[in-house]
């Protein structure tokens, strides 16, 4: 080679980070405000290593603007604070605010290039998203309600039997609805390889899907430098993860074409899609089928488990609110039976608790980036085509003006108006994201979330764990860190509310 890889890289960086600041001085425009950084690489190492949401947000209050800027080695980041900028720009002007940046690291290197929420505006994204929103938005999400509500029910039984295996549960059931939906793959009830599967390879993609966090997103030309150099580490384990992306993207799709040519099949999206002889109308068609189920199988799973999980926490630390949830199902079905589909609507305070489920703790604190395809404006600020632009879904979620000055605390009374949901305060609707990148999938998560909610309260009372001495064991109420948040383990304890609402429990799954 005439030229090292060390050169090379080091040429990328310095080139691109000139040709930046000369279109800008070229533009004669302001980029919106940020920190200071140092020369050529900006503020790459001022990113933050966890919960970065809170520093933007900070960030933002020290300057005063909704919409901070920071530049990574020439590589210019929007980070945007409010509900306004989110509107106007990923809403308002999505036409240009649609494309992703280049995960290098998830999609080139790990093999995540199938999973169409990270791959570029454009033909192959449009044709995944069309798919994808024709069979999980209503009308056609209202079918898979009845498994729901059955892999619910199924969840309270799990949890009346083994209360200590809670997140398992949880993880169990998401899985269920997800697999059987998507492939018609009825999951073992202990130890199934589909559930291990999907958590083995989320664990590693929600590091790689925070662009950034692998230097190779912002320097592409780390790829081409050999894997036993000192920092390379990121090569060798994307070459051991994209294992997980393949089998993922693989091995399920292999039993259902297998299943529909056995005539063995279970309804599902597949069996729905696939003729008779396994094929899909076309190798092209096959693919995009292909893809969008293993993105159903993927983008699902955590989504629901974090967000219930949360549920689970906020439950014990709170219990005059669950108390008040209780009490709002048993008007509804009298103490009965077990809350159905046919409840939505009569239950406005467990729309509230899941309302502030989302909002408390967002399970994507901080959205998944988006690209500004064009040069556009926004309040007098200059922001230049190529950009990476993130809403700061947190940041949202905790505006005191919205959502008033307790935004730390849980408080579900807060979307409440008397009896009645207050339709004046914002639905935490920026959890699944923003514009046409927002998660299509959202209406089945929701209805999985608020069933699941609804049958625990109507069922179970979630208390904190003593230790062997009696003594009250109290939960850390820590999150970790990444692309999607989860409660910290926490022990629990779950009790059926009565008799009868074991019998009811009992009765249902036999």
């Amino acid at each position: 080679m005439s030229i090292s890889g060390f050169q090379l890289l080091s040429l990328t960086v310095i080139a691109s980070a000139l040709l930046v600041y000369a279109l800008v001085r070229r533009n004669g425009r302001q980029l919106p405000p940020g920190p200071r950084g140092l020369p050529i690489i900006g503020n790459i190492f001022q990113l933050p290593s966890k919960d970065g949401w809170i520093t933007y947000k900070a960030w933002g209050d020290q300057l005063d603007s909704d919409i901070i800027h920071l530049n990574l080695a020439g590589t210019p980041m929007i980070v945007l604070n409010s509900r306004k900028a989110t509107h106007e720009l990923l809403e308002r002007r999505s036409a240009i605010y649609s494309d992703r940046p280049r995960f290098r690291m998830l999609n080139d290197l790990m093999g995540f290039g199938w999973e169409f929420s990270f791959i570029p505006y454009g033909k192959a994204w449009k044709d995944r998203r069309k798919l994808f929103t024709q069979e999980l938005q209503p009308p056609k999400s209202m079918l898979y309600r009845p498994r729901t509500l059955q892999a619910a029910r199924t969840l309270l039984e799990r949890l009346l039997e083994k209360p200590d295996d809670y997140m398992w549960h949880l993880r169990h059931m998401s899985g269920d609805i997800i697999l059987s939906t998507a492939y018609g793959i009825k999951i073992q009830v202990e130890d199934d390889p589909y559930v291990q599967l999907s958590e083995a390879a989320l664990k590693c993609e929600v590091v790689a899907a925070e662009w950034g966090y692998y230097l190779v997103d912002v320097f592409p030309a780390l790829r081409h430098l050999p894997s036993w150099l000192p920092g390379m580490t990121f090569k060798r384990q994307a070459k051991e993860w994209k294992r997980l992306s393949v089998a993922m993207l693989e091995v399920p799709f292999e039993y259902a074409k297998k299943s529909v040519m056995n005539g063995t099949a279970n309804p599902s999206i597949a069996s729905s899609i696939l003729d008779a002889d396994g094929s899909s109308q076309g190798h092209e068609k096959e693919l995009i089928l292909r893809d969008v189920l293993a993105t159903i199988y993927n983008a699902g799973a955590d989504t629901t488990v974090s967000a219930l999980g949360t549920f689970f926490l906020a439950m014990l630390q709170n219990p005059e609110i669950q108390a008040k949830g209780q009490a709002s199902v048993d008007v509804a079905t009298a103490g009965d039976r077990l809350p159905d589909f046919n409840d939505v609507g009569s239950m406005p305070y467990v729309d509230a608790i899941l309302k502030e489920v989302l909002r408390w703790k967002p399970v994507t604190p901080m959205a998944i980036p988006h690209r500004l395809m064009e040069d556009d404006t926004y309040e007098g600020y200059y922001i230049p085509a190529g950009s990476v632009v993130v809403g700061n879904a947190w940041a949202i979620m905790y505006d005191k003006e919205a959502y008033g000055p307790n935004t730390h605390l849980f408080l579900p009374d807060r979307f409440m108006q008397g009896n009645e949901l207050n339709p004046a305060i914002p639905h935490p609707d920026v959890a699944f994201g923003f514009g046409r990148r927002a998660c299509p999938g959202q209406d089945i998560a929701w209805s999985s979330m608020w069933i699941t909610i609804a049958s625990i309260l109507a069922t179970l009372k979630i208390e904190k764990a003593r230790d062997e001495n009696g003594c009250i064991i109290e939960p850390s109420g820590e999150y970790t860190s990444g692309m999607q948040t989860y409660p910290k383990p926490f022990k629990c304890s779950i009790t059926p509310r009565s008799q009868k609402s074991a019998a009811l429990i009992n009765d249902c799954t036999s």
